[in-house]
């Protein structure tokens, strides 16, 4: 058993994080930190691991923690993790960083969206973990930076696009998002509280969302061309879920059996990306749980532009359940293995 640990493991993302390795077949949980729980069974704090776990929250140095595992999740705030990763990779551990502060390669961009970076010799080194992109540099890498969840949506539902040459124009993409509440974060917020959120739909960080240069990075890189996008996300009144809604216009004439074509090739063989049948439409229900991307791509023949939706659950495809992928991939594993769920409905 390979044994893991999750560096701040108290909030959704780390729980979900408990969730999935404490079923792992193949690995053994050994540690979870907290500052704020230290000592706090885990147990006590997410009672739906009664009886699953005897671990207790612990407050540790990377030096400390180094010494209980060999692989470690960092489930952190962003800014915090560049103050430990240098530490755990020179205790030659494998890292997985969920935080978005090693998922910009350039330093200036990180500099505009995120403010001072403390690890900068770092960012080169570690392999954005989108497997079905850079499955081949998170095997053999020992840092993994972990998408986004947004990006996560949005970049699997372009790259089928993004990469045929010539296909679309490339400044006319538009991302309309929309994310269950959990994204936010566990800790105590007003934007988050029952009656500001229930009953409610609204758009938020307009223009100045800081999962955008992470998109147009990765974009970027898939077709060669320097690309912007305008994306807006947007609050649903429900716990875990993303759905994309991405409108671009080709450059050429195109029918929408040519995109079910495009997009069945490109992710033929992927565990976790399904791509669905022509005139079905994702849905968050449909993956909530889950690891899988649903995609549906249609070409509206009034308006000529090519329209994708792109359904994910926030906390498992698009932070967790991904992170344990690039886990399996690093470990020289089958991508499911610990993530063969079927969704929970209704």
């Amino acid at each position: 058993m390979v044994k893991v640990g999750i560096y701040g493991a108290s909030g959704y993302t780390g729980q979900e994080l408990l969730r999935l390795l404490l079923r792992h077949p193949v690995v053994e949980l050994t540690v979870v930190t907290s500052r704020r729980y230290a000592d706090t069974p885990v147990a006590s704090l997410f009672p739906h691991f009664h009886g699953l776990t005897p671990l207790a929250f612990q407050n540790l140095t990377p030096e400390e923690m180094a010494s209980l595992c060999e692989v470690v999740f960092l489930a952190l705030p962003h800014g915090v993790s560049m103050e430990v990763v240098p530490s755990f990779l020179t205790l030659g551990k494998r890292v997985i960083d969920l935080s978005a502060d090693f998922r910009l390669q350039d330093i200036d961009t990180f500099h505009k969206w995120y403010g001072k970076h403390l690890a900068p010799a770092y960012l080169t080194q570690a392999v954005y973990g989108l497997p079905e992109l850079y499955r081949e540099k998170i095997r053999e890498c020992t840092l993994v930076a972990n998408p986004g969840c947004y990006p996560t949506s949005a970049i699997l539902a372009l790259a089928p696009l993004i990469t045929e040459s010539n296909l679309i124009d490339s400044n006319s993409i538009i991302i309309d998002a929309k994310s269950g509440v959990s994204g936010a974060g566990r800790e105590p917020k007003v934007s988050s509280l029952f009656c500001e959120v229930a009953e409610g739909f609204k758009a938020y960080n307009v223009g100045k969302h800081r999962h955008t240069p992470e998109i147009e990075q990765e974009l970027s890189r898939l077709s060669g061309l320097p690309i912007k996008v305008t994306f807006t996300p947007h609050l649903l009144p429900v716990n875990r879920g993303i759905l994309s809604t991405v409108y671009v216009t080709p450059k050429k004439e195109l029918f929408s059996r040519n995109l079910q074509e495009l997009y069945e090739d490109f992710y033929r063989g992927e565990k976790f990306v399904k791509v669905l049948d022509e005139g079905f439409f994702p849905n968050i229900s449909a993956v909530r749980g889950t690891n899988f991307c649903h995609l549906s791509v249609t070409l509206e023949e009034r308006s000529g532009r090519i329209i994708i939706f792109s359904a994910i659950d926030n906390l498992m495809k698009g932070a967790a359940g991904q992170a344990v992928q690039n886990m399996n991939i690093m470990l020289g594993l089958p991508e499911e293995t610990g993530l063969n769920f079927i969704p929970a409905f209704p």
